[in-house]
């Protein structure tokens, strides 16, 4: 048995063209490699997409690149995202799986205040999955509260897809994200394929096998590319791991530090630093951090090492000037990281500020993303105006009993 596991493709989600077309290569990267190897099925274990109802653009190259599967008669398996989650059930995966071009596996049904997953079972292989979509701000670890465990005893080969943080695979840059513990999981599967959090990073924890985090499928914001440089995805044979890396252009990451040095001495310093590598075809990321000695952060002269840089035949060149302060202006440090992670830092901070005595602080956290969350419920397809407002009502009115 052999199968690919991969997640948080983010098609549709940079808005620079290039980086939106580099995105969708690499997905189709990814799929001759799945083809080339000939494995049997494909996990994507949330964020096909950016958002529930992504560009035209992306949904159509998307579709192309998953009937190459389906003319060979590769399933690919997957579960919503955080991104690509809708509460109202409007999603483009649910129109890919009408289509019959994938399978949402994370389906199940309430009874008795009890999540009951269903498994859906892939025809070739007997290998039997199942999961538990991703939701913004962590608001999907209640589904793994109201989990029924009976699912637990399932014989057979099993494989569990998740969209969320596992504390016991934090990196130091999740530590102050708020996750889960393994032990909410339901156990006794052989592969637990995660997704959500973009490290590349597999463990076997007592009662879990192998829990395992793909990474992207390319880098997803300015920090991942000087970071990862790539994306890539796991192909999983006879519960070996193998890591395929997807690299559509090479990275060069320039890092300036701008502490007591005026625009112009900065200025050099880049364009020294840029003679040193090979421009050609290759993404350029630009970082200047520190506090001027005199001027403007204006007045260092990217526009000319733009140019340099181009004539050199780079592929793209990017610069984050976010850090550079000058000395009667002292800009406020917030660390470069996802939206659920800014947001989760904000409604944290300021939960630790409350004065209500009455309420703990992580209750007050928890409720505030409980409000964000019915905050971004959409309006039905056919839903009157009135009737989305009370529903939306109704559950505001639940949450603030909760």
């Amino acid at each position: 048995m052999k199968f690919a596991h991969m997640a948080d493709c983010h098609l549709g989600g940079w808005r620079d063209d290039k980086l939106t077309e580099l995105g969708q290569q690499s997905f189709e990267k990814a799929m001759d490699i799945c083809l080339q190897k000939q494995v049997d099925f494909v996990i994507i274990a949330g964020d096909l997409f950016n958002t529930a109802i992504p560009p035209i653009d992306s949904t159509k190259h998307c579709v192309n690149q998953l009937k190459r599967l389906q003319n060979e008669n590769i399933p690919v398996y997957c579960i919503a995202g955080s991104h690509d989650f809708s509460p109202s059930g409007k999603t483009m995966l649910d129109v890919l799986e009408g289509a019959g071009l994938l399978i949402n596996v994370g389906k199940g049904q309430e009874a008795e205040g009890n999540l009951i997953l269903n498994f859906t079972t892939d025809k070739k292989t007997g290998v039997k999955l199942t999961g538990i979509p991703g939701k913004r701000a962590g608001l999907d670890k209640t589904y793994y509260e109201q989990l029924d465990r009976a699912i637990e005893q399932e014989p057979g080969y099993k494989i569990f897809l998740f969209h969320c943080v596992i504390d016991e695979l934090k990196t130091k840059k999740f530590e102050k994200v708020d996750g889960m513990s393994t032990s909410l999981m339901p156990k006794n599967f052989d592969y637990y394929a995660g997704g959500h959090v973009h490290i590349v990073k597999k463990q076997s924890i007592e009662g879990y096998k192998q829990v395992v985090y793909p990474g992207p499928l390319f880098p997803n914001n300015f920090s991942e590319l000087e970071e990862l440089k790539q994306g890539g995805f796991y192909i999983v044979e006879d519960d070996q791991l193998t890591f395929e890396p997807v690299q559509i252009k090479k990275v060069e990451s320039l890092e300036i530090d701008a502490n007591q040095k005026s625009p112009e001495e900065i200025t050099q310093e880049i364009k020294d630093a840029s003679t040193k590598i090979d421009a050609t075809n290759a993404i350029i990321t630009i970082r200047i951090a520190g506090t001027l000695q005199s001027g403007k952060p204006s007045d260092i002269d990217l526009k000319k090492i733009y140019e340099e840089l181009y004539n050199n035949k780079a592929h793209m060149v990017m610069k984050n000037t976010n850090a550079v302060k000058t000395k009667d202006y002292e800009e406020i440090k917030i660390e470069a990281a996802s939206i659920e992670t800014v947001e989760e830092n904000l409604i944290r901070e300021h939960a630790s500020q409350s004065n209500l005595k009455t309420v703990p602080k992580e209750q007050l956290a928890n409720f505030t993303k409980g409000l964000m969350q019915v905050l971004q419920t959409d309006k039905e397809e056919g839903e009157k105006v009135n009737d989305f407002e009370m529903r939306v009502k109704r559950e505001m009115d639940k949450t603030i009993q909760l």
